[in-house]
């Protein structure tokens, strides 16, 4: 039986009678000046603790007034440009190297990172079975709720679970970099093959291919992908590898570690996080949003066009009616997300190559004529620029990563920076994380059974 497939009708009357006693006014937000998101009107976030790990920068502060400025990243204080420039002129994959980078703070010399990328690969091995019994026999449609269950289910699998000593998580977090990609790809397969009806395809990891290639190997029937496409790939996992402690999987994974709690349950709460479309789930919405607007727009070329179909939608009269153009805004950036300029830079080759020249102009022209458009119609208190989830997905889409996986390739990157905060927070020993929350409910007396 399915869990829904039962009577829910009384469940109406019940759900109005949560609306009514949950529903707070948002008045009461200025009057007691929370800070709902844990973030100021102007975008500030509320400083919840201290990271070395990346850092995020949109704005300076002049006689106190914060001035938007070009978006920087820099990952253990290096910025992302040059880290990116530095590896692509030298003609090699970077992931794996900037793994070692968020774990253990600086950049890895030719020697040690052969040896680093050796010992990741020597994890790449899932345990006996698991694949058989854990993944096959229970495929499932969401490969973010897959990856979660096979994390937990790891646990089992481990003689030291709860041991949070540094070399022990240590041990688990890399284990949990190398699975990440067999586990994605071979939930995907499964899924494909018992709710798709396709073949069935299953492709153990090569250890001479960098994370990148293996997915595209493991992904692909025919294992064939191009350098470039792995260039891509590979691109894409540098630049979702983290994004500072305050986003909001990483900050569940530092809200998860003050509790003491195991690494399978840190990584599947950040999972959960991460699944949200407000959060890593906002490529597939992205992609979702373009193929509706390639339907009602005639002329890819025409901006009033365009733009009359950006209102649509932010009137909430399009698509999937939230009063959203996905991709554009970030809770941080406001002139521009490095990332997503750095993306661009190469998503156009790409889309030349695979004879996608024009609907990479389609996206560029929503970009462009975007950012006016919602602020015709919405009070912004900083500016609007698209954030990387605008392109992430048109790169997967040319790839041929399936739409199942969109969200499932952001966590394979991600998972080298949630494994760095972790361990920061288990080495600062911090307290636990329990912010505070005003009660508004009156105060009332208890009334007996027979007096109801």
């Amino acid at each position: 039986m399915n869990l829904n497939s039962a009577n829910t009708d009384w469940l109406v009357p019940l759900a109005d009678k949560a609306v009514k006693c949950s529903s707070i006014n948002p008045e009461l937000y200025k009057k007691y000046d929370v800070k709902r998101g844990l973030r100021d009107i102007s975008g500030k976030g509320v400083l919840a603790g201290l990271t070395e790990i990346g850092e995020i920068h949109a704005y300076n502060i002049d006689e106190g007034d914060l001035v938007p400025c070009p978006g920087k990243l820099y990952y253990r204080g290096y910025d992302i440009e040059d880290i990116v420039k530095g590896f692509l002129s030298e003609n090699r994959f970077g992931f794996e190297e900037i793994c070692y980078l968020l774990l253990f703070g600086e950049l890895p010399d030719s020697k040690t990172l052969k040896e680093f990328t050796a010992n990741l690969s020597e994890y790449r091995r899932l345990p006996v079975d698991f694949n058989r019994d854990l993944i096959m026999k229970a495929p499932a449609k969401d490969m973010m709720n897959v990856l979660s269950r096979s994390v937990l289910a790891l646990y089992s699998f481990d003689d030291n679970p709860d041991d949070n000593s540094l070399q022990n998580v240590l041990r688990q977090c890399l284990q949990m970099i190398a699975y990440f990609p067999l586990l994605a790809v071979y939930g995907y397969q499964a899924y494909s093959h018992y709710h798709g009806k396709k073949s069935l395809y299953i492709h153990s990891p090569l250890p001479e291919l960098s994370t990148a290639e293996n997915i595209l190997h493991m992904l692909r029937p025919d294992s064939q992908f191009s350098e470039l496409e792995a260039v891509l790939l590979d691109l894409a996992l540098v630049l979702h590898a983290e994004h500072g402690g305050g986003n909001n999987s990483s900050f569940t994974t530092h809200v998860m570690t003050s509790t003491g709690t195991d690494t399978y349950s840190v990584m599947a709460a950040a999972l959960g996080a991460l699944k949200g479309p407000k959060h890593g789930g906002a490529n597939v919405k992205v992609v979702q949003m373009i193929d509706e607007i390639k339907k009602e727009i005639k002329d890819w070329s025409d901006d009033e066009e365009i733009e009359a179909y950006l209102q649509k939608l932010l009137n909430k009269e399009a698509f999937d009616r939230s009063g959203l153009i996905y991709g554009m805004g970030h809770a941080v950036y406001s002139i521009s997300d490095p990332r997503a300029e750095i993306f661009k830079g190469h998503v156009g080759q790409l889309a030349q190559h695979k004879g996608m020249g024009e609907e990479f102009k389609l996206y560029s022209k929503i970009e462009e004529l975007a950012p006016a458009v919602i602020s015709k119609c919405r009070k912004i208190y900083k500016g609007v620029s698209a954030n990387i989830d605008f392109y992430s997905g048109f790169v997967y889409r040319m790839l041929e990563i399936p739409v199942e996986m969109f969200t499932p390739v952001f966590a394979i990157s991600r998972t080298a920076g949630w494994s760095a905060h972790r361990l920061e927070e288990l080495i600062n020993n911090g307290k636990i994380i329990r912010p505070a929350y005003k009660s508004i409910a009156p105060r009332r007396a208890y009334v007996s059974m027979d007096h109801r």
